[in-house]
């Protein structure tokens, strides 16, 4: 018969500490180690030091300095929407003046798209290939009314899409599904303004209307411009197995033939007027787009887009400017594991024990003193970090994504909180194998290289998308600054900067990991002798 070991427990008798002295003993010995210190304060330099490193690229090249003589472009222009977010907002547009309530109906005929020929340099709708009928998903013809026709401006709009039916759309970032349309039937539109209010409609017959969808715009003037609009966005980016994105995408045009147009209410003397509003530099977009009047109406053809402007090429969000995040991430690593290998190698492990023989207490004042530590080292690394390296980037010449003071401190404290939970996993995972170089290695594994992978886009983005859902680098995720849209045809990965899960959801996956890994090792501690 075998017998079964008994856990190990100490002959000692419980000392009469409190946990309180306890955190203060795991502080102590922390700070009075001189290379933990150093190595923290290294991790800081490091983050701050890469972030001025690497933030010297220039939209044409690299620059040679942070110094603007050694760079020979001005930033591109990229306009605002009302709420500060960068915008596309380039479309054909047939209007006249509004001046106070009303509305205006029409009928969609037809809508067709084609597709830019060649490496994306045409400049007419002659170097368009395709047949009519291979519409993008997110081409756009319909009705808008606008603040000004100067890109940025408060609008909403109802319209028929390529692939998504009748939407209402406002303001950019707002999207509102209409019901499901068939092809070949009649799509009739109807946008009214009451006050500061626009509503949407839609119809099969120009008699039953069905309502799309309502929203309230305070910023549009008494006198707006309202009419028909049409566009059609690039085809979205692709990337293929070590080969990166193709960021730029293929130009589309869209045209769309409009009838029975009329309108009611407040609209003062005067004809339609057809231009095109926008000329997004980010965006491939066609010059010879406008409008062709007829008996019947209007056939207009217009390519860009009015949405959110995410995906933009030479365009750059926080994460340049936390490319040092990595090496402060190994160097804190280090450390945490080093914090309780040191003990075992040493043979302090004993002391400490009898110190304190509550072994998940000492397990638990060693995560909090090792997170707290690396926290705030983090902390104030991202806070001079991020502005930095943002700063040389614009100075440079490149364009910086706008983001909110609220989203810069989700990323500051998100970041930091990252790291803590890395460096309390390291502790964890040292306290189960007890040997630095594979603690080390272990975490690394798990945190470090997955986004690494995906930096380098070494890999397809599915499985950057896989690595980044179900390893602990999902926590990752809190550095996005841009959010996604399901109306903006682009690529969203990991590589450029778009998470798979939520700034939160990715971090509680980090931190599933860090509580599974302290479970282990505090059972792992109380069980084994020392």
């Amino acid at each position: 018969m075998t017998a079964t070991a008994a856990p190990y427990r100490s002959d000692l008798p419980a000392a009469r500490d409190s946990f309180t002295q306890l955190l203060h003993a795991e502080w102590t010995k922390f700070r009075t180690v001189r290379g933990w210190v150093i190595a923290v304060v290294v991790s800081v330099l490091a983050i701050i030091a890469f972030a001025y490193l690497a933030t010297f690229h220039h939209q044409n090249g690299t620059c040679t300095s942070p110094s603007p003589s050694s760079c020979h472009a001005a930033q591109p222009h990229v306009p605002l929407g009302p709420g500060g977010e960068a915008v596309s907002d380039t479309y054909s547009f047939v209007h006249r003046t509004l001046a106070g309530d009303g509305s205006i109906t029409m009928r969609v005929g037809s809508l067709s798209s084609r597709t830019q020929a060649g490496n994306g340099n045409a400049v007419s709708v002659a170097d368009l290939v395709g047949t009519p009928g291979s519409l993008q998903p997110w081409s756009k013809a319909g009705l808008i009314i606008t603040a000004t026709t100067q890109p940025g401006s408060a609008y909403a709009a109802v319209m028929l899409t390529g692939a998504h039916g009748v939407r209402m759309q406002y303001d950019y970032t707002h999207d509102i599904a209409g019901p499901a349309v068939s092809a070949g039937g009649d799509h009739w539109l109807r946008l009214t303004r009451s006050g500061d209010t626009l509503t949407g409609y839609e119809s099969v017959d120009g008699v039953h209307w069905t309502e799309v969808g309502s929203t309230h715009l305070g910023r549009l003037p008494a006198i707006v411009q309202a009419g028909l609009f049409v566009t059609s966005p690039p085809t979205a980016p692709s990337q293929t197995y070590f080969a990166g994105d193709n960021a730029g995408g293929l130009a589309t045009a869209a045209t769309a033939s409009f009838d029975r147009v009329a309108i009611q209410g407040q609209w003062p003397a005067g004809g339609w007027t057809g231009g095109q509003v926008g000329a997004d530099r980010q965006i491939p977009t066609l010059s010879s787009v406008g409008y062709h009047r007829s008996t019947a109406g209007f056939t207009v053809t217009g390519s860009g887009d009015i949405a959110p402007a995410v995906g933009l090429p030479s365009a750059f969000t926080d994460r340049p400017s936390l490319t040092g995040v990595f090496v402060g991430l190994i160097v804190l690593i280090v450390v945490a594991t080093m914090f309780i290998t040191a003990e075992y190698r040493r043979g302090l492990i004993h002391t400490t024990l009898a110190a304190s023989p509550r072994r998940g207490h000492v397990l638990a004042a060693k995560a909090i003193v090792i997170g707290s530590v690396t926290f705030v080292a983090g902390a104030a690394a991202t806070a001079v970090a991020i502005p930095l390296g943002n700063h040389l980037l614009r100075t440079n010449g490149n364009y910086v994504y706008p983001t909110s003071t609220l989203t810069e401190l989700r990323v500051i404290v998100g970041t930091a909180a990252l790291l803590a939970l890395a460096a309390v996993l390291a502790l964890a995972v040292g306290t189960m194998l007890r040997r630095s170089a594979a603690a080390v290695t272990a975490v690394i594994v798990l945190i470090v290289l997955p986004d690494m992978l995906v930096v380098a886009v070494a890999v397809p983005t599915g499985v950057q998308q896989w690595l980044m859902r179900v390893t602990p680098a999902a926590a990752f995720a809190v550095e996005q600054t841009v959010p996604q849209y399901h109306q903006v045809n682009t690529l969203y990965a990991p590589a450029s900067g778009f998470y798979p899960l939520a700034p939160a959801v990715g971090f509680a996956v980090l931190l599933a990991y860090v509580l599974i890994a302290l479970g282990l090792a505090g059972h792992r501690l109380r069980g084994r002798d020392a």
